[in-house]
C-alpha cells in the first residue's frame, strides 16, 4: 500500500497540469489583451476619470498627469477622492492637474459605517461625477498611455459592454517584483480565466480594480458600489454584479501599468490582505486549497528531487509542463524562462501568505490596508 502512495500523488500532479493547460480555458497563454489599435467612433460617450487616493503622494502626480494627457475625442473629465490622507495627496494633486481643466478634488467625509475605505471613497466620488455616459475606476498608483482611455471606450461600445477592465502590468524591477508579480497575475488567470470571463454565456467573472470602465446607467442597474459596499475583493465583486446585468470584459494591457514599487514586505502584504477573503474566510476552504497548492505545485519539485524510477520521471514531467504554462507570462513580463523552474517555490511563499491572511484574520486584523482593518469589519 505505502509504495502506491507515491505513484498515485505523482499521477494525480501530472493529471492536474494536463487540466490546467488543457481544460482551464487556455489561461495561461496570455491571449486576452487590449493590443490592437483603437477604432474609430461616430460619437465619443463622456467618461470621467474617479480616482480614491489615500497617502498617494508618491505616485498621484504621475497618474493625475497621465490621465490629463489623454487624446480622448469626448469629454473626459477626472474627479480625485481624498481618502483623509495624512501626506500631500491633495497638493500634489492639484499642481499635476493646474493645466487641465476638468479636474474636481473631492476631500472624503471619514469613513462610513459598514463601508471598506476604498469603496466608501469611491461612492463620493461617483456622487461628484454627475451622471456621464461612462466612469472609468482607477487606482492612484496607475499611469495610462495617451490613447488608454480612447481604446476602453472603443471596446466598450464596439462590444456592448458593461465593464471593460484592463490588468495593469505591475511594476516588475527589483528581485521581489520579479518573484512576485508574474505569479500573481498568472495565479489570477488561474482562477479567473480570462476567456471564461469574457464569455457572456459563462457565469465566470472578475476584474482588475486599477482599470475598470463602467457604463453609468448599468452601473445603477447593477445596485451601484453600495451592493458591494463591504466587499474587500471589490474589483472581482463588481465584476460579478455587472456581469448580471450585461457583458464584461477582461485582459493584459501594455496601455496601463501600475508605478508602484514592492519590496519584499510590500508584496506579501499585497497578497495577504485579500487572500483569506478570497475564501470567504472559511477554515475548510483554506484546508482545502493548501492541500491543493501541496499537490499542483509542491508535489511535482518534491518527487523529481527524491523520488525513484516512474514517480520521479513523472515528477519531472509534471514540473515540466508546469514551467511550460509559465512562459507565456514571463516573456509578457520580459523575464528570462528559468523562472518556470521556480513556480513551486513562488506558490509554496503564496501558501504561506494566506495561511498569514488567515491568522491576522482571526487575530482581528484582516484585510489591514493603509492603517485600516478592513475585514473583520466587514464580514462581521
Amino acid at each position: 500500500m505505502t509504495e502506491t502512495i507515491p505513484e498515485l500523488i505523482a499521477a494525480t500532479a501530472f493529471a492536474i497540469w494536463i487540466y490546467l493547460l488543457c481544460g482551464r480555458g487556455g489561461f495561461w497563454l496570455c491571449r486576452q489583451s487590449d493590443h490592437r489599435t483603437p477604432g474609430v467612433l461616430p460619437h465619443w460617450p463622456s467618461v470621467t476619470a474617479v480616482i480614491p487616493a489615500r497617502n498617494e503622494a508618491n505616485c498621484i502626480a504621475e497618474s493625475i498627469g497621465s490621465l490629463a494627457r489623454q487624446d480622448y475625442p469626448g469629454k473626459f473629465s477626472i474627479v480625485l477622492v481624498d481618502d483623509d490622507s495624512d501626506d500631500d495627496t491633495a497638493a500634489v494633486a492639484r499642481k499635476a492637474a493646474a493645466d487641465f481643466q476638468s479636474f474636481d478634488l473631492i476631500q472624503s467625509r471619514g469613513m462610513a459605517r459598514g463601508w471598506t475605505g476604498k469603496l466608501w471613497a469611491l461612492r463620493q466620488g461617483i456622487e461628484a461625477a454627475g451622471s456621464p455616459d461612462y466612469l472609468l475606476l482607477t487606482d492612484a498608483d496607475i499611469a495610462h498611455t495617451p490613447d488608454s482611455v480612447r481604446s476602453l471606450v472603443a471596446r466598450a461600445e464596439s462590444g456592448g459592454l458593461v465593464l471593460t477592465s484592463l490588468m495593469a502590468k505591475l511594476r516588475c524591477e527589483s528581485l521581489a517584483e520579479r518573484s512576485h508579480v508574474p505569479a500573481f497575475v498568472f495565479f489570477f488567470a488561474m482562477l479567473y480565466p480570462f476567456v471564461r470571463v469574457n464569455d457572456p454565456r459563462r457565469a465566470t467573472a472578475a476584474a482588475a480594480g486599477g482599470c475598470m470602465l463602467v457604463k453609468t446607467d448599468a452601473l445603477k442597474q447593477a445596485g451601484g458600489v453600495e451592493s458591494i459596499r463591504s466587499a474587500l475583493i471589490d474589483d472581482c465583486s463588481l465584476a460579478r454584479r455587472m456581469k448580471a446585468v450585461g457583458p464584461i470584459w477582461l485582459g493584459l494591457t501594455e496601455r496601463v501599468r501600475s508605478i508602484r514599487r514592492y519590496d519584499w514586505v510590500e508584496a506579501k502584504r499585497m497578497i495577504a490582505r485579500s487572500a483569506f477573503a478570497q475564501l470567504n474566510y472559511s477554515p475548510w476552504l483554506l484546508a482545502a486549497v493548501t492541500l491543493g497548492l501541496a499537490l499542483t505545485f509542491l508535489a511535482a519539485p518534491m518527487l523529481a528531487l527524491f523520488g525513484e524510477g516512474v514517480v520521479r520521471l513523472v515528477g519531472m514531467a509534471a514540473w515540466l509542463l508546469m514551467a511550460i504554462s509559465f512562459q507565456p507570462m514571463l516573456r509578457f513580463y520580459r523575464l528570462s524562462p528559468l523562472w518556470g523552474l521556480a513556480l513551486p517555490a513562488i506558490a509554496f511563499a503564496y501558501m504561506l501568505y494566506t495561511l498569514e491572511s488567515a491568522y491576522r484574520y482571526w487575530r482581528g486584523q484582516g484585510g489591514i490596508w493603509k492603517g485600516r482593518v478592513q475585514a473583520n469589519a466587514s464580514h462581521s
